[in-house]
């Protein structure tokens, strides 16, 4: 017969465990009930509440935690560490004749097991067993009645334990924790994920620990929904703890860590994912730990860096090295920008799956586009300000623009404003990598500088988000800003002229006109002409050839756009050319990065270049805007 229920009693009917936490009638109802919290709390209802009435509070913020049972209902059987250790590992050889194995079959082939039988021999040496799992196996004490008098102790039937999980059973103080693990003196792992432990400031008998977890060095305890404080003094009795893991327990924020907890010397990683923490702030007592250099905040919602700003600067210690931030509620690159002086030793990060890496663009009223070599007159496009290329077709950036390619784009932008990062979302950076993303990222921060006016004062606003824009222009030389004209009225004569900066550049050549070298000083001439939006690209080469003193026919004009864009295949070998396939495109795709022949890979991004060919195609439609700079070079 079942003994009585008790508030805090814990429970399992058919392996779902949950906590007693009413004993009594329900009002509309006939007879006792037990309003149960389920540890998985999508097995309930509700959340203790029955037609209005309140009748128990659960500790899970789920709103269906909660179920009413009635008392009649037999529970699974609890057991003792020892019991449980001997079904799982031992077997019980009458129970298996009466109870033989499932057969596996595979597409009515009975498949046939090899090997098992001696790992279950191994296995059912249980003073060899080094790994034991007994997750889930309705442990609720260490040992029964009876079983010590019997000469049977832990300590002597697996005595060589070094990692122990007894997540998800029905403990309901740490005492048996504390028992089982007292004789176990090689133990150096413990995992006690999803149990409910009640008293824990409390408990005599984890106070009186002792020595007990003198070796264990890594503990979880994930999904226990314990009080950051409750945790606290559970790690303060591992005295060697380097690892430590307390996600899933709804903490928000984290009170000061007691002076004398020895996990503070020692401590190395520090597990809070899955959590409710909004701010980095929320964290700061963790400053208090020295030796720290591994925090994971995976799958929390972390917004900002500060939830007041008018607090003080946050700052970790020098030895924290490691932050991830996935899968939190990031979305400016400000939050990006504060890291370093959050963490100032910080080398390795991870940040994905944040809203930012979705949305990575510096202005957010840039479109995304896609780069095309069509004739097609939708290849002709522009939006309203005619900020991009007619040849290119403007699109939306949920329907073309590739989750690849933003979290690639992002990837750049991450690494290009924190220098100091060495990995960044478990992919090693590379000189070449640091070298692509910080020109990239200077490309950005010119079209940036490029959408506002020429005005002092509006340039410092945008340059005050960008704390590395002087730093960078040392090291890869200032971008060229190209701004976009204002409105004209088409029926100016300025609103029919693009302002073409023409470059040649004669030591290119390996000798000039007549066979003579120019000198040094005439090697690099530049050349400003208004030319007519409607002449088309045999006319422009004419009005260069004769600015240059060149054959038109024996030119080459190339756009340089100041835009970067990714190489396709840059890891891979050289592809088929697609020369055919652009052959009639009156203006083709040149990879250049910046120095060096045209078509030439310097890293995964690439300044963007585009070739005016030889037809009847206007100027106007070639490039973007009233201004252009063009580079012309000898075929």
């Amino acid at each position: 017969m079942t003994a009585p229920a008790q508030i805090g009693e814990r429970r399992s009917y058919d392996g779902a465990l949950c906590t007693v936490r009413y004993v009594g009638e329900v009002a509309g109802t006939t007879g006792s009930w037990l309003g149960v919290e389920w540890d998985d709390p999508s097995r309930g209802k509700h959340g203790g509440q029955h037609k209005g009435v309140r009748y128990f509070s659960c500790i899970s913020k789920s709103p269906t935690a909660a179920s009413f049972v009635r008392p009649t209902r037999s529970p699974d059987a609890p057991q003792s560490f020892l019991s449980a250790l001997n079904l799982k590992y031992a077997g019980d050889p009458e129970h298996d004749k009466k109870n033989p194995p499932r057969q596996i079959k595979f597409s009515g082939k009975i498949a046939e097991e090899v090997g098992f039988e001696k790992i279950r021999l191994q296995q059912a040496r249980l003073d060899e067993l080094q790994f034991v799992i007994l997750d889930g196996a309705q442990l609720a004490v260490a040992t029964e009645d009876g079983e010590e008098g019997e000469g049977l102790s832990i300590g002597r039937v697996c005595p060589k334990v070094l990692e122990l999980d007894l997540s998800r059973n029905l403990f309901e103080g740490f005492g048996p924790v504390v028992r089982i693990c007292s004789e176990l003196r090689l133990l150096r792992s413990l995992r006690v994920n999803g149990n409910r432990f009640k008293n824990v400031l409390n408990d005599e008998v984890l106070a009186s620990a002792g020595d007990a977890f003198a070796g264990v060095k890594e503990l979880a305890l994930e999904d226990t929904l314990l009080s950051w404080e409750e945790i606290c003094h559970i790690a303060s009795k591992f005295p060697s703890l380097t690892t430590l893991h307390a996600g899933s327990n709804q903490l928000e924020t984290l009170m000061p860590i007691p002076a004398d907890a020895p996990f503070t010397a020692t401590l190395t990683s520090l597990h809070l994912e899955f959590n409710d923490f909004t701010s980095v702030s929320d964290l700061v007592s963790l400053a208090s730990i020295s030796t720290l250099r591994n925090l994971l905040l995976k799958g929390n919602r972390v917004v900002t860096i500060n939830a007041t700003p008018s607090a003080g600067p946050l700052v970790f210690g020098d030895s924290l090295h490691y932050v991830d931030l996935s899968y939190n509620s990031i979305a400016t690159w400000s939050f990006v920008d504060t890291l370093p002086a959050t963490f100032p030793a910080l080398t390795s990060l991870r940040l994905t799956h944040n809203p930012l890496y979705a949305n990575p663009d510096l202005d957010e009223f840039t479109p995304a586009i896609t780069t095309t070599t069509t004739t097609e007159e939708t290849s002709e496009a522009q939006d309203e300000t005619g900020s991009f290329p007619r040849t290119q077709r403007i699109v939306s950036a949920s329907n073309t623009t590739t989750t690849a390619k933003k979290s690639e784009e992002a990837y750049m932008l991450t690494l290009a404003r924190l220098p100091s990062l060495r990995v960044l979302n478990f992919s090693t950076v590379t000189a070449a990598d640091r070298a692509d993303a910080e020109m990239f990222y200077l490309s950005r921060i010119a079209r940036q500088l490029a959408a506002v006016p020429a005005d002092p004062a509006a340039e410092a606003d945008v340059l005050r988000q960008h704390r590395r824009w002087g730093e960078l222009c040392e090291m890869y030389g200032e971008p060229v800003v190209v701004r976009k004209s204002g409105e004209v009225d088409a029926g100016f004569l300025e609103a029919r002229l693009i302002r073409a900066e023409f470059t040649y550049d004669s030591s290119d050549d390996e000798s000039g006109e007549g066979g003579k070298k120019k000198k040094q000083e005439e090697e690099k001439k530049t050349v400003v002409i208004q030319v007519p939006m409607s002449f088309d690209i045999y006319a422009v080469k004419g009005i260069v050839g004769r600015a240059f003193g060149l054959k038109p026919l024996g030119l080459r004009l190339v756009w340089e756009t100041g835009e970067w864009d990714p190489v396709g295949g840059f890891d891979e070998g050289d592809g088929e050319s697609e020369e055919e396939e652009e052959e009639e495109a009156p203006v083709a795709e040149v990879s250049n990065g910046g120095t060096g022949s045209a078509g030439r890979k310097t890293g995964r991004w690439v300044k963007r270049e585009a070739e005016l060919r030889d037809g009847p195609r206007q100027f106007g439609y070639c490039v973007d805007g009233l201004e252009a700079k063009i580079r012309v070079e000898r075929r």
